[in-house]
């Protein structure tokens, strides 16, 4: 089975449900099921061909997971991309897939028109969330109205491509990740396979569903009929009111989500006895979180790793094996992982080296991307560059992640991307990005920051000029000047040394 099939199977398997709850309303699965239908329709109206990529700029809604499905059923490509994304960022990003349509959030609009507008592949714009439209584009419900319901599936390979979702390039260039039906129906089934979950399972659904994970997750809920309850983005506020009200059994988040719902003053007055299940991952989960959640809302939480090339899970803590805290679990059924050193060799138990990757989830490739494709999968695996050793039952520990990246709540950050924009600023002659360590968001952006000689400038000018070019997650939150970098005999930026010269700064405060 492929994705094509995914939501017709759901219906014959456990005929008409609710599947989604949206600001309090019920939506069907035959519901979305037929609005799928008529907005494939319209896709076609504009011209839209199996192949051909559609791009979705969306909030979490029933219109998102109507998307995704339309494109699906005709043999298109989807490319999800995050809302959080600087207007420059989703430009290249357009312009790159040679998106046909493009679906945005009127909440968006305003920020992503002239940008959708100046890409010169785009036949088609749909605005979702609104029922009127400014002119050159169309109102999701009008792009609907009159369409017929049904509409034939398209005949899909599992190899052909399902998503095009890129993900930031330590060059500065974003690279374009192909997953394959074939790649995230098996990781939907992998994944499940290693909790318990049933058809009375209520899913509260607060990551994006423009991002793997979240994506990944909106497939399991259709593999099982499950009713997921959807938020249009994560506000803890309100995540802990719809826990009580739908009667919530299963949360997936990111650590700083986790660390927001435990300390927010509701979780001590709201029914959450409903949780049972939390999983986690995108960013390393500290213990003490992992411990302190636990104890106040009697849930476990099942701590897991992956990453966009994989689709995205890769191993995952399972439900009646034992729990490891500080690992990331065990492999999913069918993925092999193998820690190498440098020169490629195996290492035995316990050793850390460079985690490899191989199964029915790793990705076709980078798109237009060929020599980094064949570096990324040379020998037959993926080379995921994050350093993990193994124990004795197989459970797997991420010892550092990729080299220099920063997971600033559940999003990675190239410090190349945010080091680029520094040196654009007139006064800024050097600049280095490190992650610093935050109770909150895992990690927070530093930037330490070398002035031009004679040239003036203090941390909010600097912080501005960033705020225009990148998106705010990708902000520093701290600057810090210096008069040089440290750097190597070649001249490369240490920072690792920049790192020792953080931690050594917060002891002496």
């Amino acid at each position: 089975m492929n994705l094509v099939e995914l939501a017709e199977d759901n219906i014959r398997r456990y005929g008409e449900h609710v599947r989604l709850v949206y600001k309090d309303r019920d939506y069907t699965n035959v519901e979305l099921n037929a609005d799928s239908g008529r907005l494939a329709h319209a896709l076609a109206g504009f011209g839209v061909m199996p192949g051909d990529r559609v791009a979705c700029i969306t909030l979490n809604s029933p219109e998102t997971c109507i998307a995704y499905n339309a494109v699906w059923r005709m043999g298109a490509v989807l490319v999800p991309i995050l809302f959080l994304l600087n207007p420059a960022e989703v430009s290249f990003i357009l312009r790159d897939a040679e998106a046909k349509v493009v679906l945005v959030d009127s909440l968006l609009y305003p920020n992503f028109g002239p940008c959708i507008a100046r890409a010169p592949s785009v036949a088609g714009v749909i605005l979702v969330g609104t029922d009127t439209a400014p002119e050159g584009t169309v109102a999701f419900p009008d792009a609907l109205a009159g369409r017929p319901d049904t509409f034939p599936a398209s005949a899909v390979a599992d190899h052909d491509p399902a998503v095009l979702l890129y993900t930031s390039g330590t060059t500065g260039r974003p690279k374009g990740v192909m997953l394959s039906h074939a790649n995230l129906y098996g990781n939907a089934v992998a994944a499940s396979e290693t909790q318990r979950y049933t058809r009375e399972d209520v899913a509260l659904f607060v990551l994006p569903l423009a991002h793997s994970y979240g994506l990944t997750l909106m497939n399991v809920g259709q593999l099982y009929g499950m009713k997921g309850v959807l938020l249009p983005w994560f506000e803890a506020g309100e995540a802990l009111r719809l826990i009580e009200k739908h009667r919530v059994t299963n949360l997936a988040g990111v650590p700083t989500m986790f660390h927001m719902l435990l300390n927010h003053p509701d979780a001590d007055v709201r029914d959450t006895s409903s949780l049972k299940r939390c999983t986690s991952g995108a960013a390393p989960l500290p213990v003490e979180l992992l411990e302190s959640f636990q104890r106040k809302f009697d849930c476990v939480i099942l701590e897991g790793y992956g990453l966009s090339e994989a689709s995205p899970v890769v191993t995952a803590h399972r439900e009646g094996y034992p729990q490891k805290p500080g690992s990331v679990g065990l492999p999913l059924p069918g993925v092999e992982v193998r820690i190498v050193d440098d020169t490629g060799d195996a290492l035995p138990v316990g050793e850390v080296g460079e985690l490899l990757v191989r199964g029915p989830n790793v990705m076709l490739g980078y798109y237009r991307m060929p020599q980094e494709t064949a570096e990324a999968l040379r020998g037959g695996w993926l080379h995921t560059g994050d350093m993990a050793r193994m124990d004795e039952d197989g459970y797997l520990y991420i010892v550092e992640r990729k080299k220099d990246l920063i997971i600033r709540g559940g999003f990675n950050v190239y410090p190349r991307d945010v080091e680029e924009v520094l040196l654009t600023h007139p006064a800024v002659a050097e600049a280095a990005v490190i992650g610093i360590p935050d109770p909150v968001m895992g990690e927070e952006i530093k930037a330490y920051v070398v002035l031009t000689y004679g040239e003036r400038a203090g941390e909010e000018d600097i912080l501005a000029h960033c705020q225009r070019s990148l998106a705010r997650y990708k902000c520093p939150r701290e600057i810090e000047f210096v008069p040089a970098l440290p750097k190597n005999a070649i001249g490369k930026v240490l920072r690792k040394e920049l790192r020792r010269m953080h931690a050594e700064k917060a002891r002496t405060a």
